[in-house]
């Protein structure tokens, strides 16, 4: 038998990925220790013993052969792929393949200096049976990214930057001379450089400096600055923007369908400056309903190959955190000529229906529109309408501070339109709809942006009104032109992991809910049942949050395989221009076939799909983090205080607790629980005292108080003080 060739990487010699590399670009030549020192620049006895210890050290592996006594040679059937490092928190990560269920488990020491989302080459060892395949990065592809957001610790002759990116595990070295104007402490962008085969750290230049570390606007900017955010536009942009003309002409309405006189308004949230929509409405001879959604023309001032058109799509979306917003659209646009703004002509791209009583579609048209908005309202007028069937709304919840009287036709017309809603939210719910109303999260702000007070905001029936008739324009343009068999960009969402439910299934089961198998309908109806069940209950926002987990995400694309959670065959984004890239492309592509135009390439379009998903998901974390900072921020001051909590997650590391008044989240770690020994109980997804037995798992209330609010990290630790029972 074979002696087992133990091996311990030196830290100053590392060479197999270099050997690796060499080897595999040359698979059809062998060489010698010699030779592969000189194609590695290694001329020193010490390192060439290194380098022979190395090449044993792979054969051993089957990473190469040895055809002849010193020769080496690549194994061309070796295991190599290409693949995405995502990194865990605890330094060890996996290599995502695409079109590979598996992931690939690369140990810290195989990771070779690639971070997180990095495009890598990488060797599989052989799958042992019973165990996840393993990898070692041997060449890396392409940085995900160059720049970070970190602290910065000057020394003497030097400096560090570390990052509150758990998935960052190294800290950035800074030499002296590129440490610019920063001071100790201060908040930084830093880009990378380097990485010298023998450091320990990559070596990088500060690049801009956003303050001090704890402050309200430097945080924000942090949080921008880590997913490549820019508030600002590019002078050119401003320019070019604030020179378009945007005038209503004469000339233009008469290429248009003047819908001026029909009755138009808007349903927004309060604080709104940007108004993508507006529905008109009015009864016909015939006795149907005719009720147009019309959607800010933007694709008619963002030309494509425009500078305002190339910022756009590269900002793809516009971000809400919690104190401001990041526009996709300079103001000039965004605030002004395209917003549908109240006693103004606006230009519209509009989605016109004929309903009858029963919300069945008589009739349809798609096309560019000229409207007149006559009112502009608050979510919370509507709704005040839609419960009482008074038009004279109260100071409390009127936008302009005072009573206000509501004319008779806008009062009528949003009964009516929430009559016809109502049945058609009942319609897809039947088809199999499910309906995610999630608690959100919002802030009372002082003048200076500071948390004073947590509110929670649902959806109600004047927020369904809009979203019924906004879902209605999103999947009839799909379906108009995807019947068409012609290349449209969808909002496509897969059915959900099933793996993810059974998980689900398990956590839900401890509060005596259950999902039913059997079918595609019957998972669909008992997850409604499940979102109905637990509203009011101390268990809403941890099943609202793992059922939304297990479902896939939803995506961009020209391949259309309909979207599972609304139930719809077709759907795209039509109604949101102002705010989303992807609606642009759709009222571009929309009026290209309209004026008989002829089938776009598909392979075009899919990338700007997948660019714009991406976007997207970077705006969605940016936005979480915010939510993040500002639940640090308002719990900071509170460290008295006791809470009462849900345990929201079981790690072998601690219990995650969620404040019910709230809605923040800390951890407990599993060394500070005093009351008796924990241990983390995998089957139970729960910590069980050794001495008690008593059980701590997802869903029990806990009493606990604020241990430490670390705003950088975006992180809150509590102190655990007692289970009640």
């Amino acid at each position: 038998m074979a002696k087992k060739i133990k091996h311990k990487k030196s830290k100053a010699f590392d060479f197999a990925p270099k050997i690796l590399k060499f080897l595999s670009k040359n698979t059809t030549k062998s060489f010698n220790y010699k030779q592969i020192a000189g194609q590695l620049e290694v001329n020193d006895t010490q390192g060439r013993n290194e380098i022979i210890k190395e090449l044993k050290y792979l054969v051993s592996k089957e990473k190469i052969e040895e055809v002849e006594t010193g020769k080496y040679r690549f194994i061309p059937k070796a295991n190599y792929v290409e693949g995405y490092i995502d990194m865990t928190a605890r330094k060890t990560a996996y290599l995502v393949v695409e079109g590979v269920d598996e992931d690939v488990f690369i140990p810290t020491n195989n990771l070779n200096k690639a971070l997180d989302g990095d495009l890598v080459k990488a060797y599989i060892y052989n799958k042992r049976k019973g165990k996840k395949p393993e990898g070692e990065v041997v060449e890396i592809i392409e940085r995900h990214k160059k720049q970070f957001v970190g602290v910065i610790e000057i020394q003497k002759n030097f400096a560090f930057v570390s990052t509150a990116d758990a998935k960052m595990y190294t800290d950035i070295f800074i030499p002296k001379e590129k440490v610019g104007d920063a001071r100790d402490g201060d908040v930084v962008v830093v880009e990378l450089e380097d990485w010298p085969e023998k450091a320990d750290s990559p070596f990088g230049k500060v690049m801009k400096v956003l303050g001090k570390q704890g402050e309200h606007n430097t945080e924000i900017h942090a949080i921008l600055a880590e997913y490549g955010l820019t508030a600002e536009f590019p002078k050119e942009v401003d320019d070019y923007a604030n020179h378009l003309d945007t005038s209503i002409t004469e000339e233009e309405i008469a290429k248009r369908r003047d819908m001026r006189d029909i009755l138009t308004f808007t349903i927004d949230p309060k604080d709104a400056k940007d108004f993508d929509d507006a529905l008109s409405f009015r009864q016909l001879e015939n006795g149907f309903y005719e009720i147009g959604v019309h959607i800010a023309d933007v694709s008619h001032y963002v030309k494509e190959g425009t500078i305002l058109d190339e910022e756009a799509y590269n900002r793809a979306t516009s971000v809400y955190l919690v104190d401001r917003t990041v526009p996709m659209l300079p103001e000039v646009l965004s605030n002004f000529a395209c917003s549908l703004r109240p006693n103004e002509d606006k230009y519209t791209f509009s989605a016109v229906f004929e309903l009858d009583d029963k919300a069945e579609i008589r009739n349809k048209w798609f096309g560019r529109t000229v409207t007149h908005s006559d009112q502009r309202m608050a979510y919370e007028e509507a709704q005040y309408i839609i419960d009482s069937k008074d038009r004279v709304i109260p100071a409390d919840i009127s936008l302009t501070g005072e009573d206000q009287e509501i004319s008779e036709e806008v009062a009528n017309a949003v009964l009516k339109l929430n009559e016809l809603a109502t049945i058609m939210r009942k319609n897809r719910m039947s088809d199999g709809a499910i309906s995610f109303d999630k608690v959100e999260v919002k802030f009372n702000l002082n003048e200076e942006a500071e948390p004073v007070g947590v509110f929670f905001k649902q959806s109600k029936e004047a927020n369904h009104l809009i979203e019924e008739f906004m879902l209605l324009a999103n999947r009839k343009v799909s379906e108009f032109i995807g019947k068409q068999k012609k290349t449209f960009v969808y909002r496509i969402h897969d059915e959900p992991d099933q793996e993810k439910l059974f998980a689900l299934q398990n956590v839900i089961s401890r509060f005596g809910h259950s999902i039913n198998f059997k079918s595609k309908s019957s998972i669909s109806k008992s997850i409604n049942k499940l979102l109905k069940d637990v509203e009011g209950k101390r268990e809403q926002n941890l099943v609202d949050t793992l059922a939304i987990r297990s479902m896939s995400k939803a995506s961009y694309s020209t391949n259309n395989i309909g979207h599972y959670g609304l139930a719809f065959d077709y759907y795209s984004h039509f109604t949101s221009p102002i705010r989303r890239y992807p609606d642009v492309m759709a009222h571009r592509l929309l009026q290209h076939y309209l004026d008989n135009g002829a089938n776009v390439n598909p392979e075009l379009f899919e990338v700007k799909c997948s660019h714009c998903s991406s976007r997207e998901n970077l705006a969605a974390n940016a936005e979480r983090d915010s939510i993040k900072y500002m639940q640090v921020k308002y719990m900071q001051d509170q460290k008295d205080t006791e809470f009462l909590g849900v345990i929201s997650g079981v790690t072998e590391w601690g219990i995650y607790v969620e404040i019910v008044d709230n809605k923040c989240e800390g951890m407990v770690r599993i060394r500070e629980i005093k009351e008796d020994y924990y241990v983390f109980d995998e089957k139970q997804y729960a910590l069980v005292g050794q001495a008690t037995k008593k059980i701590l798992q997802l869903g029990d209330e806990v009493i606990v108080t604020v241990k430490n609010a670390d705003l950088v990290k975006k992180q809150l630790d509590f102190n655990y003080i007692k289970k009640v029972n």
